[in-house]
């Protein structure tokens, strides 16, 4: 596929921002990772799986470990630990073919559950930052945790932000000239700046800042003991289920053959070595994801162009303001960040749009409740085992 950097790759690369940046917030703050390594990570995995896949990729946090890193305040020696474990699990599947033995006994309604539910978290996260009750605003305190101004009235200033670029987004989502993302992101970050969040750049010193090459030392058998019970083995079903399968499958859907270099093992490979890396440099564990590929898509990306973009600008991120490069990022407020998560959401949720079978559609819904009421590892679990129950004619619906 030729790559191409016009105005709708530039709108589409910024679409996935409302997931990435709460939980990186989270980890650099709560858990004292490197800032400079984690975007410098995240910068390289965007360039370089663009680059080898061709087509638009996502780049995310691993849920599991970031929000359950960051409720529990675990220190950067569990998630190096959990990140480590992680890269040698998944180039394990990868290198030996393990993964297409999985995705085999994955069935297409399976996926679909996997996308809708997910689709339906990054809606509900998406509203929680537009109306302030996220986890992440809780913890700093305030709606709008970087701006001078913290309602208008009565309304809060989160919720301010995201009905204004909400509906801004509505009016561009379709608009070539001037494409929503762009036009949400720069806008939004105009806003923020003029409302105080411009002080978060005091810190940040304009230079050339390279990681630290394991800044906080080996992980201890203590730490990895705890990061393969406690996040590791909870993260491998959502991984497979949503990193891996539905992303692949999600990936054909728009991209058709162009996309066949997105297969299973590739992925497993691609993410398996960015942890690699990023557990060497202080980073967060990452993953590809069917949530972020929706999000990249929902505005506009349909090259690899747009990994490029996003990529080079967390890269220049990470080498120019090294430790301060949160500070930059902090310039979006909280419900522009809600808006983008919202319509990308919308944009997976909308995968489940071929099924038609009463029974497929009975499996999907129950992984959806599984899904908001435990978590998308269960729900996963839960599918396989009805589809396996209904094929053999065990039961019906």
């Amino acid at each position: 596929m030729k790559i191409s950097f016009n105005r709708m790759e530039w709108a589409g690369s910024v679409g996935d921002l409302g997931t990435l940046l709460p939980l990186a917030f989270g980890m650099i703050m709560i858990n004292g990772l490197s800032a400079t390594g984690l975007f410098l990570t995240i910068g390289l995995m965007y360039i370089l799986a663009g680059s080898y896949f061709r087509v638009p990729i996502a780049v995310q946090p691993m849920k599991v470990v970031s929000a359950y890193g960051i409720a529990l305040a675990l220190t950067p020696g569990v998630i190096t630990g959990s990140g480590m474990l992680l890269a040698a699990l998944l180039l394990i599947l990868g290198a030996t073919g393990l993964v297409n033995v999985v995705a085999k006994v994955v069935p297409r309604p399976v996926i679909r559950g996997v996308q809708l539910a997910t689709g339906v978290l990054l809606l509900s996260k998406g509203a929680s930052l537009i109306v302030g009750n996220s986890p992440f605003q809780a913890m700093r305190g305030g709606v709008e945790p970087y701006l001078s101004v913290q309602a208008l009235g009565p309304v809060p200033m989160s919720v301010v932000t995201g009905v204004l670029f909400g509906l801004v987004t509505l009016f561009l989502l379709k608009n070539r000239r001037y494409p929503a993302g762009l036009v949400v992101v720069v806008c939004g970050a105009a806003f923020g700046a003029a409302l105080g969040a411009w002080r978060e750049l005091a810190s940040a010193s304009v230079g050339l800042h390279l990681p630290e090459i394991l800044p906080f030392g080996l992980p201890t058998g203590v730490d990895l003991t705890y990061g393969l019970f406690a996040l590791v083995l909870p993260q491998i079903p959502m991984t497979m289920g949503n990193a891996v399968i539905a992303s692949r499958d999600l990936s054909f859907e728009y991209f058709g053959e162009e996309s066949r270099r997105v297969t299973d093992r590739a992925l497993c490979i691609s993410m398996g070595l960015a942890n690699v890396f990023s557990s060497l440099v202080g980073g967060m564990p990452v993953c590809h994801g069917a949530g972020g590929l929706a999000a990249h898509y929902a505005f506009g990306a349909r090259t690899a162009g747009s990994n490029i973009v996003i990529g080079g600008f967390f890269l220049l991120l990470a080498v120019l303001l090294g430790p301060g490069s949160a500070g930059a990022l902090h310039l979006l407020p909280m419900g522009v960040l809600g808006v983008l998560l919202f319509f990308s959401g919308i944009q997976l949720a909308l995968t489940i749009q071929d099924v038609e079978s009463r029974s497929h559609l009975f499996v999907i819904v129950v992984m959806l409740g599984i899904t908001l009421a435990a978590n998308l590892a269960w729900a996963f679990g839960v599918g396989l085992v009805l589809m396996h129950l209904m094929n053999k004619g065990r039961i019906t619906v």
